[in-house]
């Protein structure tokens, strides 16, 4: 059968089913496929928080989406073009996101009365014609799966799960994929147990084969690569990227990375991935708990390595003693802060951008650090170089502000010329004919010495106790507590003018509103700012990295608008600060979903403040 190709630019994909399916397996392998066929791409995997919530219900449902395409994107898209939905769960929970005329694969294997009771539904919805505005295709995948591996020696059950593998075959074969990847990648996955890595194989290629003869679908699509920049691509999810950014830090500064991190989501992929890489002088330690964790990374900073603690917001809260004792002892300490939503245990697996204020005022007594925020999955690896660097440079603990979104989201990315890395000087203390004052400062930078504990002549003692300024002797003096409360500050705003200007979008030169964000914003408003633009409005754009301090051009960038948009997935934090240290009266975008902010919301709102102008 000659089956009709048509061309697309793009297209959303969303994969759905219950949290057992493997809807993140099959999202990744897709994505996998689709990145080493050159296309631009972005993705939103959205899964619950229990291990394994109750099978066919709305809580257990998992997805994982994808956004593909021959030219530059930036978001995983607002609503998919195709959903696969593998049960009646699965439809319920993502309908809503489909537009109309969209096009849906649904399992009807699993549309039994039991599990469409599961969810509420009087009737199929496959069969009651309540989907007549979509493109719906009824498979039955379940059962064509065990079909095509009747002839293997594995279980009823274990045919079954290969049902993810069948839905993959299918839509590699719709959109052109490769299959080399994916096959390789089962044979490696399954290397122990032949008959289920045979068994899936061929469940993926009866998928493909499936939509090679059938007629329910008469065309496929094709989306051609993107033009990128020359040079070697990976695709990256943010985690990933941050660890490989520590372990370049390790090398661009000599220092050995010492990690120690108790696990927690979504941070734990750091932890994870780092570990396999201690042939770069990497430790890694798995604490008892957060504060055994920071305690670990704060005494390998004292003994002359690059300390390091990976956590979400719960475990922030925790390490907050030991980051001001990092702050009192002025010692380089890096903490990855990867955001997650609600207070308490929340939304562990949903994203937020709701710990800002706890980053930058979290501690008992002034206790200042820096605070950047990487924008995207990539960048995370060029964050945590910059962290380090200020950390090293400056003795200071900082912390870096990821977020669900980035960390499980992915991209492709250029692998970087290592040899244009950015070195990172230790510049640790050498004995000298002089008593050493370990709270001697740098006039440029005023840090203080970082000696290496157990080198002759440069003995000192540090602690919790304020210390005396040069001597570093315990000190309870009024005026000296003032002067080193003032040093500590000055350090940390001094920062301001070692990073670069805020760098404002505006190619009109003639925008009145600004759109200001930071962190994983970046692709939502950068795609609203687009789509304002190709209507023929001006809007200019900026983002930032540096929180703590804000870059020295801040006042001037804020002060240039008639007005000042800041959306943020928190109630207001940003723009609470902005208010606060500039007396600007900007306008918050708000929502606290758990979600990443969708491309047309802030479109929406960037022309009602255009229009208001």
């Amino acid at each position: 059968m000659t089956k009709q190709v048509q061309q697309l630019d793009r297209v959303i994909i969303r994969f759905a089913g219950d949290s057992g399916d493997g809807m993140q397996l099959t999202g990744d392998r897709f994505t996998q496929e689709t990145a080493a066929f050159g296309n631009d791409l972005s993705t939103l995997p959205n899964f619950p928080a229990e291990i394994r919530a109750p099978a066919g219900t709305l809580p257990g449902v998992s997805s994982f989406q994808l956004h593909f395409a021959d030219h530059d994107i930036l978001t995983p898209g607002d609503a998919p073009n195709v959903l696969v939905a593998m049960n009646p769960a699965a439809l319920k929970a993502n309908l809503g996101d489909l537009p109309r005329g969209a096009d849906l694969i649904v399992n009807t294997d699993e549309f039994t009365k039991r599990n469409l009771a599961k969810v509420g539904y009087a009737t199929n919805p496959v069969e009651d014609d309540s989907l007549a505005e979509y493109r719906v295709h009824a498979l039955q995948l379940t059962s064509m799966t065990v079909t095509a591996l009747a002839d293997f020696d594995i279980t009823k059950k274990d045919a079954e799960r290969a049902k993810n593998m069948f839905a993959l075959g299918l839509l590699s074969w719709l959109y052109h994929r490769p299959t080399e990847g994916t096959i390789a990648f089962l044979e490696r996955k399954f290397a122990k147990k032949p008959e289920i890595m045979k068994a899936n194989i061929a469940a993926f290629q009866a998928g493909w084969s499936y939509g090679e003869t059938t007629e329910a679908f008469s065309t496929q699509y094709e989306i051609k690569p993107a033009e990128h920049e020359p040079g070697l691509y990976r695709n990256i999810t943010g985690n990933i990227a941050l660890a490989y950014g520590l372990v370049a830090a390790g090398v661009q500064s000599g220092l050995p990375i010492f990690l120690g991190s108790y696990p927690i989501t979504p941070a734990s992929d750091i932890l994870h991935e780092i570990s396999k890489h201690k042939k770069f002088g990497v430790r890694t330690f798995q604490a008892e708990d957060e504060i055994a964790a920071v305690g670990a990374a704060l005494g390998a900073s004292f003994g002359g390595s690059l300390g390091v603690t990976t956590t979400s917001g719960p475990g922030v809260a925790l390490k907050s003693e030991t980051i001001g004792l990092g702050v009192a002892t002025e010692l380089p300490l890096l903490v990855i802060d990867v955001q997650r939503a609600g207070p308490s245990t929340g939304l562990p697996t949903k994203t937020e951008q709701a710990d800002l204020l706890q980053a930058m005022y979290g501690r008992n007594g002034e206790a200042p650090v820096p605070v950047i925020a990487p924008q995207s999955p990539s960048d995370c690896f060029d964050a945590a170089l910059e962290a380090a660097r200020i950390a090293v440079k400056y003795r200071t603990p900082v912390i870096l502000l990821s977020d669900g979104y980035l960390a499980n989201g992915s991209e492709p990315w250029r692998l970087p010329d290592v040899a244009a890395l950015p070195k990172i000087e230790p510049d640790f203390a050498a004995p000298s004919q002089e008593d050493f004052q370990p709270f001697a400062r740098d006039p440029e930078t005023l840090a203080r010495p970082w000696a290496i504990p157990g080198t002759a002549g440069l003995e000192h003692r540090i602690g919790g106790l304020e210390k005396a300024d040069g001597s570093g002797n315990i000190s309870y003096d009024p005026a000296n507590h003032d002067k080193m409360t003032r040093l500590r500050q000055a350090k940390v705003d001094g920062i301001a003018n070692d990073i670069e200007p805020l760098a404002v979008d505006d190619p009109s030169g003639n925008a009145r509103v600004l759109v200001l964000g930071w962190g994983g914003t970046f692709g939502a408003i950068s795609a609203a700012v687009r789509l304002v633009r190709k209507e023929g409005r001006s809007v200019a754009q900026a983002h930032l990295r540096h929180l703590n301090p804000f870059p020295a051009n801040l006042p001037e960038v804020l002060r240039s608008y008639d007005k000042v948009i800041v959306p943020e997935i928190n109630l207001g934090q940003l723009g609470l600060l902005l208010r606060g240290r500039y007396l600007v009266d900007v306008i918050g975008y708000n929502q606290v979903r758990g979600l990443p902010f969708k491309a047309e919301e802030l479109q929406g709102v960037i022309q009602d403040v255009i229009e208001s102008e």
